[in-house]
């Protein structure tokens, strides 16, 4: 005695029925507009997303120090992060006083940035943004040399807007 077994069958139709049902059996139809694209967001999304605004050379050197909280708004990140940034990387030494308060030198605001392109922009994990930092020794004056080139870009831009 041989058990039948169900057959299941697929339809391969054109038509397609936006919904989705979870394990309650409640379904939810999604309209197009509500349908979220998946992965990573493209770099430009980013870039137009949350500009960075940390200052030029002559204004972040004209202070000896800068307050974490003063970084994080540079960075528009939470002040947690800088610190598990400062934990994770050698490349960030901050000073700290007796009460425990981080202040930051501008060199260290710079390697912030660099730090910050290279997990936010570039997408690379904490570990291969250490190996990328320790096998690159240049990738200090590359970081700068990019943003100087993309600082050239945007003047352009504007300039070409106001002609």
């Amino acid at each position: 005695m041989a058990k039948e077994k169900a057959q299941i069958t697929f339809d391969f139709s054109e038509e397609v029925d936006p919904q989705k049902e979870f394990l309650s059996g409640q379904t939810i139809r999604l309209s197009e507009k509500e349908k979220r694209p998946r992965g990573r967001k493209k770099l430009k999304e980013i870039e137009l997303e949350v500009p960075i605004e940390v200052p030029d050379d002559e204004v972040l050197f004209q202070k000896a120090y800068w307050g974490i909280s003063e970084v994080a708004e540079m960075f528009k990140v939470n002040i947690s992060l800088i610190r598990f940034w400062e934990n994770e990387f050698d490349i960030l030494e901050p000073k700290k006083n007796k009460k425990g308060d981080r202040y930051f030198r501008p060199i260290d605001v710079k390697n912030l940035g660099l730090i910050h392109d290279l997990i936010r922009r570039r997408k690379f994990t904490l570990k291969g943004a250490k190996d990328y930092l320790k096998k690159n020794k240049k990738a200090k004056e590359n970081y700068e040399m990019i943003a100087s080139l993309q600082k050239i870009k945007i003047f352009l831009l504007e300039l070409k807007a106001n002609l």
